[in-house]
């Protein structure tokens, strides 16, 4: 199996060899050619002639579209760095009195950091006299996940830490909105799939009849 090299790969006129081993298209072999055969080869399928492996004997290239490849490949390679990316955790602090600007700031924030597959850590940590009026910081917290609900997963339940409250949100694999709207999709297809059925069930019985 031939692998094309990570290196910035020369094309066209950069390649001055005398002679290639020249991949079509298709991936089909077409053997040793000419490199100037091969350069007139990708120009008359207006098509680019790309060395894919240099340090063969003699040099591999190949005919292709190199602007298409090197787009898909840079696609690849986010999708890659995004499945690998290393889970974080990123903290939303939260005051027990918020005020709804505030909160909304906040909420933005957490919605990012959930969008970017990182988890959020919630805190409120509470001053003087507020420890004794706790039940508005747990009314606050429980506020904010309802808030991330289409976002996000309660991972762990406002609990008390020390002196203040502490919440953990996981990002859904699937947010609500796009699950519902697959659901309907889905539902559509199958009532038109009964209702074709049903039309051709109908055709059929007055054929008989």
């Amino acid at each position: 199996m031939l692998f094309i090299s990570k290196q910035e790969l020369a094309i066209n006129e950069q390649i001055k060899d005398r002679e290639v081993r020249l991949i079509g298209e298709d991936g089909s072999q077409l053997g040793i050619v000419a490199g100037a055969k091969a350069q007139k080869m990708a120009d008359e399928k207006q098509l680019d002639l790309v060395k894919i492996a240099p340090a063969a004997a003699p040099p591999v290239c190949k005919i292709m579209d190199y602007g298409k490849y090197r787009f898909e490949q840079s696609k690849r390679d986010k999708e890659i760095r995004k499945a690998h990316k290393v889970t974080e955790i990123k903290e939303v602090r939260l005051s027990m009195n918020i005020d709804n600007h505030d909160f909304e700031t906040k909420q933005k924030h957490a919605i990012r950091f959930l969008k970017e597959n990182d988890k959020v850590k919630v805190s409120m940590r509470f001053r003087g006299r507020e420890r004794s009026h706790s039940d508005l910081g747990m009314a606050a917290m429980d506020r904010f996940a309802a808030a991330l609900d289409e976002y996000a997963t309660v991972e762990k339940p406002a609990k008390f830490e020390g002196r203040g409250l502490l919440m953990f949100l996981a990002p859904r694999k699937e947010t609500k909105a796009n699950k519902e709207q697959k659901e309907t999709k889905e539902t559509k297809e199958t009532k038109e799939t009964k209702e074709t059925t049903k039309t051709k069930v109908s055709k059929e019985s007055k054929t008989d009849a």
